[in-house]
């Protein structure tokens, strides 16, 4: 399928209506699954980024079923990064490894609605989210993370991003800095904050191999069914040090959480070999990560519902409290 190329695709993003979603996908359905379409009724699941919808189909019979939809957010990734997002799904599923992988037509699994809008079809997942995992249910998390990372270690991305300083921290960084959305009190001290951290982040990942994976593995992004684990929302995969998906899972600090990684690595260790020194890399991860999710709100700011979702962003109460949160990093790091 084809795009129409329009002019202004964030413009017909923003305004994406239940007509242009519903023949969409009802388009992709009929050829996928003949005699099904939609009925009209969705659901808008949780994200910011994307517009996402549990959508209900059904045959003729009547037999009723659901597909999601991922109407991908124009300018943030391109075709290419998306194709290798699903084919780096494909080759997990490929290792029985449980994950949600889109839907493929005649080997295509990215669409266009008329308006150009990439989007995918996936189907839905049953199950259970946990905000917090047992020891057992630790380990056997740990199982499967190693047992992605051996995937990704022979699927190297050439399309998606590799997490760096530059691109996580400086990039962002004179991103928020020149938006006009930081208080000029606090300029100079995000600014020199930031500096600091991004010349540490710098050093300690110096020389640190780096393998294809989930990059965004938090437990929101775990569905459990009984005692086995659903890897969903592989829309942030990069190239990163393993260490990133481990410390995605338990991102507290102190004993308990030192505890849950010891849990989480003895599972990973049964597939894989973890290298525990880069255990020191979370707070200098965490500190890009803190810059990059800023600059994340800022870039969409003229989202309606960004300053809804964010009604601190923007005022003196959020630089000063992010301020303070990044410098917590940075003497963490440097007593380390």
């Amino acid at each position: 399928m084809t795009p129409n190329a329009p002019h202004n695709q964030l413009e017909n993003f923003f305004r994406l209506t239940p007509d242009s979603i519903f023949d969409s996908v009802d388009q992709i359905v009929a050829e996928a699954m003949p005699g099904y379409r939609t009925t009209g009724s969705a659901l808008a699941l949780n994200s910011l980024e994307n517009r996402v919808y549990d959508i209900e189909i059904e045959s003729e019979s009547g037999a009723p079923a659901h597909v999601v939809a991922k109407f991908y957010r124009p300018t943030r990734w391109t075709q290419a990064q998306i194709q290798e997002e699903h084919d780096f799904l494909f080759a997990l599923e490929d290792a029985e490894i449980p994950v949600v992988s889109p839907w493929r037509l005649d080997e295509q699994s990215v669409f266009h609605t008329p308006d150009g809008i990439l989007f995918t079809l996936f189907e839905k997942v049953s199950g259970r989210l946990r905000d917090e995992l047992d020891p057992e249910r630790l380990t056997t998390l740990g199982r499967y993370i190693g047992r992605i990372h051996n995937v990704g270690e022979h699927f190297p991305f050439r399309h998606r991003l590799r997490l760096t300083p530059e691109k996580w921290g400086r990039e962002p960084m004179e991103f928020i800095l020149a938006s006009g959305l930081i208080d000029p009190l606090y300029r100079d001290r995000y600014r020199s904050t930031c500096e600091m951290l991004i010349a540490r982040a710098t050093q300690a990942l110096q020389g640190i191999p780096a393998i294809s994976l989930h990059g965004d593995c938090h437990l929101g992004n775990t569905l459990w069914q009984q005692d086995a684990p659903f890897f969903l929302d592989f829309d942030d995969c990069m190239t990163a040090p393993a260490v990133q998906d481990i410390w995605m899972v338990v991102r507290g600090r102190g004993e308990h959480a030192e505890r849950d990684r010891e849990y989480l690595l003895e599972g990973y260790s049964k597939f894989r070999t973890f290298d525990t020194r880069t255990l020191a890399l979370i707070e200098p991860l965490r500190a890009l990560r803190m810059i990059h999710y800023s600059a994340w709100i800022a870039r969409r700011w003229a989202d309606p519902s960004f300053p809804k979702a964010f009604p601190f962003f923007a005022t003196p109460r959020y630089w000063e409290e992010d301020i303070q949160a990044l410098q917590e990093v940075m003497a963490l790091m440097d007593d380390a």
